[in-house]
């Protein structure tokens, strides 16, 4: 594998939900506290360690698909030139939204969609 310089600030399970909110009392029984809610999506964050985290997402606002995977990064556009000069499947380009977020989406070898994300 060759080394990277790209920093990885955390990565976090995204779950579909129908349920959102019921959802987030099952999370906030494990000790999560919801950190965000768009109703589309919330954020839950351990109180103890800020990186330990779960993504709830209904469907996401802004892309065709539900990622499986955020993985928030220093430089997401250096990750972005880099998944795409590696053939990977690019799934959501490279996009500032609305919310605070620059983002893509990349398939990984098994089909799994990841976020990858910087907030800016």
């Amino acid at each position: 594998m060759p080394d990277s310089a790209m920093t990885i600030r955390r990565a976090v399970p995204d779950i579909t939900t129908t349920d959102p909110a019921a959802s987030s009392s099952f999370y906030q029984l494990l000790g999560f506290r919801e950190e965000m809610n768009l109703g589309w999506v919330v954020n839950l964050v351990s109180p103890s360690n800020s990186t330990a985290q779960v993504i709830l997402i209904t469907t996401d606002a802004a892309a065709a698909v539900n990622p499986d995977l955020s993985v928030e990064v220093d430089d997401v556009d250096a990750a972005y030139e880099a998944v795409r000069a590696s053939g990977a499947e690019i799934v959501h380009s490279i996009t500032d939204e609305q919310w605070g977020v620059r983002r893509f989406f990349v398939r990984d070898p098994d089909g799994k969609v990841v976020n990858v994300v910087s907030h800016r």
